[in-house]
């Protein structure tokens, strides 16, 4: 769009119906503050800057991105006071976009939408506004004969309002359009009452000042969807995880049972990945191409490659290359890196580790701080001790190795490329590659062993 236009989002209620010491626009909807989300779709509708007002003390600011810019609001209450509080951020000419830090579903093209009817109505203000909602509780949008906006009658409290205005449909979402210059000179003549100034008090004084006052009306509700409690967190976030899941599968994923799926707005999914039931992702985690996640699998700030199957598994802060096989009960801790075609099979736990492409770690084992070369096998039940009390060591298994059964690695150790370890191994020191590594007491046979038992016993 060529309009310039700067954006303000309210962000310093204090929320208290949240009943926690989390600032009420910093709870998370999918994994992403409510905050950020109306921030991040001012962005996409082309804000050339975003101004936030919090209140000094709330962390709020502190927790802002670095290109979003604070104005503290140190006095006043109300939405007026504290679009006052960013006068000087925002400046004295322009168009500023008014949005509030706890509508986390604003989209960017409402965004974008309003802006172009403000611009096509040279209008000073331009609300927007719906009539597809419950009235009930909202400010209607009064009009005078002529179509144009004559008042917004709030109606939180009935009394003193006519029937005639109760029956209005159409009401104001609490989002606008200003020409900057008016909004502040307006503000400036809009009184204190019970306490606090209103933003709406604007528009009777440009009214009266022959000023247009504009509407655009969108019949997308979800904008309205307003967070006080943790209940319309609930709702809020229901209503985002299903438009990200819809846009995933526009983008060529499919989602088996998406009502037990739960997908956080920063992953990133390849075409023909098939996500099954009771799947979690997380954080920053990106997924390729052609890959089959779960069923019952949680990823979280981990990358996976193309044609990855992950059962029943675990990952967190993990890197998978393309075509590995994962579980079912696989557990990736921080630090895991699984190379290209490598299986980490049914209870195997990886934590800071690189397994080499095409290795094989089917069942029951435990590799910390490891690196395991190309082509190695390591067997059953198979643990590397790394720590020592004091400090963590490595182990190193070599490309094309061969591990027995419940073996252990006392690190720091290596075993050479193309070795072997015996069954039950506990190996102490390094093993030279295409040896025979082999660490365990010479098997002793008691003859007579059982019935000298059952004699004691009888």
């Amino acid at each position: 769009m060529s309009e310039r236009f700067k954006v303000l989002v309210m962000a310093a209620g204090r929320g208290t119906r949240m009943r926690s010491s989390l600032p009420k626009v910093l709870h998370p909807i999918c994994g992403k503050p409510m905050l950020q989300w109306v921030i991040d779709a001012a962005r996409a509708a082309g804000a050339e800057e975003v101004v936030s007002v919090t209140r000094p003390g709330d962390g709020v600011a502190e927790s802002l991105p670095e290109d979003v810019s604070v104005a503290a609001q140190h006095e006043g209450e109300g939405t007026g006071a504290a679009a006052l509080a960013a006068r000087e951020a925002v400046g004295g000419s322009g168009t500023v976009v008014v949005l509030s830090g706890d509508h986390p579903l604003i989209s960017a093209e409402l965004i974008a939408a309003l802006i172009t009817t403000h611009a096509a109505e040279r209008s000073a203000a331009t609300i927007l506004t719906t009539a597809e909602l419950d009235p009930t509780g909202y400010g209607r949008i009064v009009r005078a004969p002529g179509g144009s906006v004559e008042a917004i009658v709030e109606t939180k409290s009935t009394e003193g309002v006519s029937a005639a205005e109760l029956a209005i449909r159409e009401i104001n979402l609490g989002t606008y359009a200003f020409e900057a210059a008016e909004l502040w000179t307006a503000l400036d003549e809009v009184g204190v009452q019970r306490g606090e100034r209103y933003l709406t008090g604007v528009f009777p004084v440009l009214r009266e000042r022959g000023a247009v006052v504009a509407t655009h009306s969108t019949r997308d509700v979800s904008s309205a969807l307003g967070v006080n409690d943790r209940v319309a967190l609930m709702e809020a976030d229901h209503v985002a995880q299903r438009g990200l899941l819809e846009r995933h599968a526009r983008a060529g994923v499919s989602f088996l049972a998406p009502e037990s799926i739960r997908i956080e707005a920063d992953v990133t999914i390849g075409e023909d990945t098939t996500v099954w039931p009771g799947v979690t992702l997380r954080g920053s985690t990106r997924i390729g191409a052609g890959c089959a996640i779960g069923p019952n699998t949680t990823i979280a700030d981990s990358a996976l490659g193309d044609r990855v199957t992950a059962l029943h598994s675990f990952l967190l802060q993990a890197s998978v290359a393309d075509e590995v096989s994962l579980g079912p009960f696989a557990y990736l801790r921080p630090g895991a890196q699984i190379g290209a075609g490598a299986k980490i099979g049914t209870f195997v736990e990886v934590k800071n580790s690189d397994i080499g492409a095409g290795a094989k770690v089917p069942h029951l084992s435990y590799l910390g701080d490891a690196d395991v070369g190309e082509g190695a096998n390591v067997a059953a039940g198979n643990i590397t001790a790394n720590y020592d009390g004091f400090a963590k060591h490595r182990t190193a298994i070599g490309r094309d190795a061969k591990t027995g059964v419940n073996s252990s690695y006392i690190a720091p150790v290596s075993v050479g490329e193309g070795a072997y370890i015996a069954a039950g191994s506990v190996i102490t020191e390094d093993v030279p590659p295409g040896a025979l590594g082999i660490s365990r007491p010479d098997q002793k046979n008691v003859e007579g062993y059982a019935e000298r038992v059952e004699r004691e016993r009888g």
